[in-house]
């Protein structure tokens, strides 16, 4: 007598089997597998596209990991198609939200269809840059002076001077400096004149009488 195969029990397409290095604790499997960054990507995109039923996680873990291997090695065909799709979908939006605009009753509703619209322009815009961006770099360069001028010109491109020395253009003349303690020595006082009786206070002291200085 023939007997009757148990039906096979159908997997939830929203579990995802965890599998554990070699002397890898449970816990720290399931923390590794939750952060990562294919696997999170992939619970979000079963969450928002319920127009495709109930995704199954382990396939577009699977697919995100093709597509994120393959910009690893340099091929952005991928990238340069969702930009372009994002860049008409967000030029749709613009366009959706202008036309509720000119149709609203209300100023205020005018006015948030209206800023509603100019930053799914703005988003739009920004999409399109960032898709230049990645068909043409830019070109990286170092400059070291551009001089620009309608009429002569003259460029002085001198090396930069020692600690202490004048640069170009700088009169060292008029800085304020001080004086050290020995520049005394080469100031010129010049000679000594006789005291007149206009200012008898310069006149010389003389000698001055003191007892003589006996010994202590």
């Amino acid at each position: 007598m023939a007997t009757k195969r148990k039906p096979t029990k159908k997997p939830n397409p929203k579990e995802l089997r965890v599998y554990s290095k070699p002397d890898e604790d449970q816990a720290v499997s399931l923390a590794r597998t939750a952060l990562d960054p294919t696997v999170q990507a992939a619970v979000t995109i079963a969450d928002y596209d319920k127009a495709y039923g109930n995704l199954d996680l382990v396939a577009l873990v699977i697919t995100l990991d093709k597509q994120t291997y393959a910009v690893k090695k340099g091929d952005l065909k991928r990238a340069e198609t969702m930009l372009t799709a994002q860049a008409h979908t967000l030029d749709a939006i613009f366009s959706n939200l202008a036309r509720r605009a000119i149709n609203a009753e209300h100023m205020d509703n005018l006015e948030r269809y209206l800023k509603l619209a100019l930053r799914a322009q703005s988003q739009c815009r920004a999409t399109w840059e960032a898709l230049a961006t990645i068909k043409n770099p830019p070109v990286v360069g170092y400059v070291r002076q551009a001089n620009i001028a309608h009429g002569p010109q003259q460029v002085n491109n001198a090396p930069a001077a020692p600690d202490g020395a004048p640069r170009a253009g700088e009169n060292p003349n008029l800085q304020s400096k001080l004086l050290e303690e020995k520049d005394g020595e080469r100031l010129d006082f010049g000679a000594t004149c006789t005291p007149g009786q206009a200012d008898p206070a310069m006149a010389p002291l003389g000698e001055v009488d003191r007892a003589e200085d006996r010994g202590r």
